[in-house]
């Protein structure tokens, strides 16, 4: 058995994502305090009590995911014995989910994580008017339809593939007019079903070039060490443990297409018949069930945890 970690990306947030960990396990509430102090902000009450409107501005949710996958890790480590370059052959995470990732594979440390993805967060907020930018799922698709109808739809503007999620499932982003031209325009290049995503901002495009200059500042001032194991990147879909292909793959992904798709593909090629899914939500474990000869399983509440813990001392 080969056994990969994931973590995810934003959309998996929730209030009272991480309270169990926390009760449960004095680990977990560590990860929670560290950040809240990195970040000089109660981040931790806002996860667990709301209100929601301010945990899923963009800027809160992704350090919040973040500790809620890292509280989980913390706790397999510390509290169940588990050392990640011992069971697992690879780490990968989606967008935001490659910090969550890296910072799990001991590349990054937990502060300087929440302090980037809170930079992050700010800075794909504002690199984009509010209402300006959109973003659409594709389903039904293949990545070439959605590609040939971003070219399309763009009449001039930013229109792109964002997101390569899965067979039939691609998220186009760019600017509004664009991304509305493109969900009329779907029918015609093979979607079955073209849906606005209520997003704030039209992440992973051209248009998040601003958000990128911000994130090679950051990057520069902060240490990255070798992961402990490979990390399957987004723009690349293959692995990389070079501290400096790291930092530029970061500043990349800001603009560039989350090529999960392709990264599950690797995986699977890989040997990989197992993926955990550490952190909040069940949305990558359920990509993940749309590739064949992978198990996929969620690590996000104390009952998760502890049969993951008990499936990996075996």
């Amino acid at each position: 058995m080969s056994i990969a970690f994931i973590f995810p990306g934003q959309g998996s947030q929730a209030v009272g994502m991480g309270a169990e960990l926390a009760k449960a396990y004095p680990a977990a509430q560590a990860v929670f305090s560290e950040v809240d102090e990195a970040l000089g902000q109660n981040l931790s009450q806002l996860m667990w009590e709301g209100p929601e409107a301010d945990l899923t501005l963009t800027e809160n949710a992704q350090p919040a995911l973040m500790a809620v996958s890292l509280a989980a890790m913390r706790v397999l480590a510390e509290t169940k014995g588990l050392a990640l370059e011992s069971k697992t052959s690879f780490v990968a995470g989606h967008s935001l989910g490659e910090y969550s990732a890296l910072a799990a594979a001991g590349a990054l440390s937990l502060a300087d994580t929440a302090r980037l993805l809170k930079t992050r967060g700010r800075a794909m907020q504002e690199a984009v008017p509010v209402g300006e930018g959109a973003m659409a799922a594709l389903l039904g698709a293949d990545l070439a339809q959605p590609k040939e109808l971003a070219m399309a739809a763009s009449d001039g503007e930013v229109c792109e593939a964002a997101n390569d999620n899965a067979p039939g499932q691609v998220v186009i982003s760019g600017q509004r007019t664009a991304i509305e031209r493109a969900v009329k325009l779907a029918p015609d290049y093979g979607a079955r079903r073209a849906v606005l995503l209520p997003v704030s901002a039209p992440f992973h495009c051209a248009l998040m070039q601003p958000a990128a200059d911000v994130m090679r500042e950051a990057l520069a001032g902060v240490e990255i060490k070798a992961p402990v194991v490979p990390l399957v990147a987004n723009v690349l879909a293959e692995p990389i443990s070079d501290p400096e292909a790291i930092r530029t793959r970061l500043v990349e992904q800001v603009t560039g297409m989350v090529r999960w798709r392709e990264t599950m593909l690797y995986l699977t090629g890989n040997g990989v018949d197992t993926v955990y899914e550490v952190g909040a939500g069940r949305v990558l474990t359920g990509i993940a069930r749309r590739f064949d000869g992978i198990e996929s399983k969620s690590v996000g509440t104390p009952d998760e945890l502890e049969a993951a813990a008990a499936a990996l001392a075996g």
